[in-house]
């Protein structure tokens, strides 16, 4: 292979890594255990079935939106900066699922979600100005992350207090 052509697949292996990586942390993370079960959920809850397809998607288009942006970064400096965004991003979304499903304390989860919300902001204007197809991919995820974030409140009247455990 060409070093052109390894410049190219670079950024192509990294976008797949990153998304790969926050995507298998994040399902690790994610234990439907009887507690888990033993909530009351409001009856708009989706189904636990689309939650998979639903993240595959999302972090699908987060990968592409990524590489996209990359392409079109100006310089280094850009690109660095896009980086550590989406590896901020990717670790928000993994502690959001250790404070929620493996601490059992979505009273934590829905504080923390703050900062996720606004990492997902955050890349999307960033990408703004190189890539504005970039910065629109991941507006699925936005939504998504807003919606998980009502339905996080929700679960939380229905059954806080929590303490843990």
């Amino acid at each position: 292979m060409t070093a052109a052509g390894r410049r190219t697949w670079k950024p192509v292996a990294l976008a797949l890594l990153g998304a790969a990586a926050a995507s298998g942390f994040g399902a690790l993370a994610t234990d439907l255990s009887p507690w888990y079960y033993a909530l009351h959920k409001p009856s708009w809850q989706p189904p636990d079935w689309l939650f998979g397809p639903v993240w595959t998607t999302i972090f699908a288009l987060a990968a592409l939106a990524g590489l996209f942006a990359w392409h079109r970064a100006p310089d280094v400096q850009s690109r660095r900066r896009m980086l550590i965004a989406f590896a901020a991003n990717g670790l928000l979304n993994i502690i959001w699922s250790l404070l929620f499903f493996r601490l059992h304390r979505p009273d934590f989860a829905f504080y923390e979600v703050a900062l996720l919300w606004s990492s997902i902001v955050t890349l999307m204007v960033l990408m703004w100005n190189y890539s504005r197809t970039s910065s629109l991919l991941l507006l699925p995820y936005l939504l998504w992350v807003s919606f998980a974030s009502i339905l996080n409140i929700a679960i939380m009247q229905l059954n806080g207090p929590f303490t843990g455990g």
